[in-house]
């Protein structure tokens, strides 16, 4: 996600600085080159030798004569993005004001006033969050164009952000959000069909491609809304449904200001009438399944000009499949459709193609690459 990016690592005084030594490893497992800058606070909890370590980078801890803020966040500086994590609020009010007594806050006002995207991760206690200074400061450090990665609230504290949601936030500052200003939904995962209060009907569809595609979308910049029965994520709007007619009704309400749809579910093909009781196991019993409507047909019946990309998961030959997919292309007049080999189902790696209507592609990889291939040839479809 950060491949070939240079990423200057700032590191305050909070005691979520003990973080700093994973999230510099996190930044450099996607591919960044990371420089950290330390304040003397910082120093205090967490030594510049470890994060030197993760880094394999020397820290800077001061402002010398080799001008290091200018060196990594000036005009022709070394870094593509400053990242402060964490962000106290005694540094968060200081930058707001540009007052530069650290070489964190020094670096920031450089990188501001170099253009040099900026991201911060705040962490406090919840009352200092809350203080209407460091809202204010918050505000106005927002309106320059500053990305904040919000904190998690829990137990009184503000606490800092996951890793994986600093380096998202990262990424999507770092590049030239093709997709900012677009409302992308996204389907994701299998759904269940009841057939008592114990019992479904499902597949082995994991949701790992339908989170990799709206995490990618969401890095290109887009507002992105997430359909599917799983947790919460810091980069979507998350719309949880079990049903295959959830799932639906969902859709049908998130597309109506929406510029596009991702339909990468494996969504039940058949339902049953659940019995209103466990039933009770060692008899026979038959079900009477009844077909699903699809969702893709419903929703481009009812938006003939969504743009709409499919998934089709086949456990047929690669030529059997592409028949298939370009029959679905066709019918519903997608863009494209990703066919997807049904064996790789819950597995990280996976194979596919991409079908167009002028040609077929080949793609093996990680689902995190695959949902970074789709939400860049989504992001094509509106050039």
């Amino acid at each position: 996600m950060l491949e070939g990016t240079n990423v200057a690592l700032g590191v305050t005084g909070s005691v979520a600085a003990v973080r700093t030594v994973e999230l510099a490893h996190e930044l450099r497992r996607q591919g960044a080159s990371v420089r950290a800058v330390m304040t003397d606070s910082a120093r205090s909890i967490v030594h510049p030798w470890a994060v030197e370590f993760a880094t394999d980078n020397p820290v800077a801890t001061e402002i010398t004569g080799a001008v290091e803020h200018v060196e990594l966040c000036g005009r022709e500086g070394w870094a593509d993005v400053f990242l402060v994590a964490p962000a106290t609020a005694n540094t968060i009010g200081k930058i707001a004001a540009a007052i530069d007594d650290s070489p964190v806050t020094t670096t920031a006002t450089t990188a501001l006033g170099a253009d040099v995207p900026v991201v911060i991760a705040p962490a406090m206690h919840e009352p200092m969050y809350d203080h209407p200074g460091v809202l204010d400061a918050i505000d106005r450090v927002e309106s320059w164009g500053v990305d904040f990665v919000d904190p998690r609230l829990e137990e009184g504290k503000a606490k800092i952000a996951s890793e994986e949601a600093i380096v998202l936030e990262t990424a999507r500052a770092l590049g030239d959000r093709p997709l900012a200003d677009r409302r992308v939904v996204i389907t994701s995962g299998a759904t269940s069909e009841p057939i008592d209060p114990v019992r479904v009907l499902s597949n082995r569809a994991s949701g790992k491609t339908g989170r990799a595609v709206a995490k990618a979308c969401y890095a290109l910049g887009a507002d992105v809304v997430l359909v599917h029965d799983g947790p919460d994520v810091p980069y979507a709007d998350v719309r949880r449904v079990r049903t295959a007619a959830e799932m639906l009704d969902a859709v049908s309400d998130a597309v109506e200001s929406a510029d596009a749809l991702v339909s990468a579910a494996a969504i039940s093909d058949y339902t049953v009438d659940a019995a209103t009781e466990k039933i009770r196991s060692g008899q026979e019993i038959t079900l009477d399944l009844e077909p699903t409507p699809k969702l893709i047909d419903s929703i481009r019946e009812a938006h003939p000009a969504l743009t709409m990309v499919g998934f089709k998961a086949e456990a047929n030959d690669d030529e059997a499949t592409v028949e298939v997919a370009r029959e679905l292309l066709e019918r519903v007049a997608l863009e494209f459709v990703v066919a997807n080999d049904a064996a790789v189902m819950g597995e990280d790696e996976t194979r596919v193609q991409f079908v167009h209507a002028d040609d077929v592609e080949s793609f093996e990889g990680t689902k995190a690459e695959l949902g970074r291939r789709v939400a860049s040839e989504l992001a094509a479809c509106f050039d």
